[in-house]
């Protein structure tokens, strides 16, 4: 099974995407408040996201010197737009059996979303696998931003 993790994107770049999003493993939004390390990241596992020995499926955010009302309107906002029941475990909240997106348009618009709504910057991650060469070249997504994942 070959991985690749596409990093560093922009919204534009995801915009203009287009892969089969059943190849998509994980996605991240990371949403940048300032420079001294104020962030909150959107993410989903297609496999589900681990909690202890389990994975739960839905929408995660984590949170890092984010104030604890923000914590509580990022939550309604993911909530209110995906469903699912909020869990929090230390800095991540889970949103469990919320519906998930793996469509490039939505994850972009998901992230012009959260940048506009809590004023952050963003950028974009997505790992699929078994991407053939050729559907790297019909992706529309750079190849400069390509971080191969080792393994089997």
């Amino acid at each position: 099974m070959t991985r690749l993790r596409y990093w560093k994107l922009t919204i534009d770049d995801l915009k203009k995407a287009n892969y089969d999003p059943k190849k998509v493993l994980i996605w991240e939004i990371k949403c940048s408040k300032d420079d001294a390390g104020t962030h909150f990241g959107v993410f989903c596992y297609r496999n589900g996201a681990p909690w202890d020995y389990a994975s739960i499926h839905g929408i995660v955010f984590y949170h890092n010197m984010i104030l604890d009302e923000e914590v509580k309107n990022i939550t309604k906002f993911l909530k209110d737009k995906f469903g699912g029941e909020p869990a929090e475990k230390g800095s991540r909240v889970f949103l469990k059996n919320s519906r998930e997106i793996f469509d490039p348009k939505e994850i972009a618009e998901l992230a012009v979303a959260l940048g506009d709504k809590f004023e952050a910057s963003t950028e974009l991650t997505v790992e699929l696998e078994n991407f053939t060469p050729q559907e790297q070249e019909q992706s529309n997504l750079p190849s400069s931003k390509i971080l191969p994942i080792p393994g089997k």
